[in-house]
């Protein structure tokens, strides 16, 4: 096969491995290209600090309100039962570790105590 036959025969692969890559790879320079330094308004910069807390919500809000498959917000959901002081100890202490860390702890107290 000629190098001309294999470039028409792969070509759809070709561009479907580059337009995959472009998808990856534009989403992740451009911000940082364009975002760098303290050359953005300050109510951009503001709006922008809302980003990280709403991943987070995004991320958990999920987990603890869907338990066992269906919404509960009763006192029978165990992550629901945990993410509450959990919560106070992310507001009090502002660390994403020891947050982590009680809510897991929690969660591991509780089925160990056979509470849950």
């Amino acid at each position: 096969m000629t190098e001309t036959g294999w470039l028409e025969a792969h070509l759809g692969l070709i561009l479907c491995i580059a337009g995959c890559t472009a998808v990856t790879l534009l989403p992740k320079i451009l911000p940082v290209t364009f975002l760098k330094g303290d050359n953005l308004p300050v109510a951009l910069r503001h709006w922008l600090s809302f980003v990280p807390v709403a991943v987070m919500a995004a991320l958990v809000g999920p987990d603890i309100f869907i338990y066992e498959g269906q919404f509960n917000i009763s006192s029978s959901n165990l992550f629901l039962m945990a993410g509450l002081p959990t919560l106070l100890v992310a507001w009090w202490f502002k660390n994403y570790f020891l947050t982590i860390v009680v809510g897991i702890g929690l969660v591991i107290l509780a089925r160990y105590t056979g509470l849950y």
